[in-house]
């Protein structure tokens, strides 16, 4: 009986690594899709065109978005899938990305950054990037700090 339970136990600590190493890459695929021109649609109905692409050598994905030249990059970290935010913020917030059970939804919660002295500094704290098909998917960004929280979420289509 011992040794039944040990084998359970082993199996479940080696599986756990190489379920976050296959969520981490199946989410990363996920971004990697989204490569291509959008169109994002804010509460207001404002519109922005913000562009996704591959870099360096596909390791990668980079997203640009035209509201004050801000840039995110999404890549693994072995069994990780990480981004930072080049805020207008003038600081660059570390997330690191959980993929639902589904794959549809990735959220990334702040780990660190640069350029915040202290964690009442306002900075993103998080952001949440769904995927309803290939041509549609959303972002909700959370910025806090000094015991203040804005949300804005932004509805994107694609465009090419």
């Amino acid at each position: 009986m011992k040794y039944r339970i040990a084998i359970v136990v082993a199996s479940l600590l080696f599986s756990l690594p190489g379920s976050a190493a296959t969520d981490a890459s199946s989410g990363f695929a996920s971004l990697k899709n989204l490569a291509g021109q959008w169109e994002a649609k804010d509460e207001k109905g404002n519109p922005a065109i913000t562009s996704w692409k591959l870099v360096s050598g596909g390791s990668a994905v980079m997203e640009e978005m035209p509201h004050d030249s801000m840039v995110t990059m999404y890549h693994l970290d072995n069994n990780r899938l990480l981004m930072t935010h080049y805020c207008a913020a003038k600081n660059q917030p570390h997330m690191q990305g959980e993929i639902s059970p589904d794959g549809k939804t990735i959220t990334f919660n702040f780990v660190d950054g640069t350029n915040i002295a202290k964690p009442t500094d306002g900075h993103m704290q998080k952001m949440v990037l769904t995927m309803q098909d290939q041509d549609h998917f959303s972002e909700k960004w959370i910025f806090g700090g000094g015991g203040q929280e804005h949300t804005m979420t932004l509805q994107y289509t694609r465009k090419q």
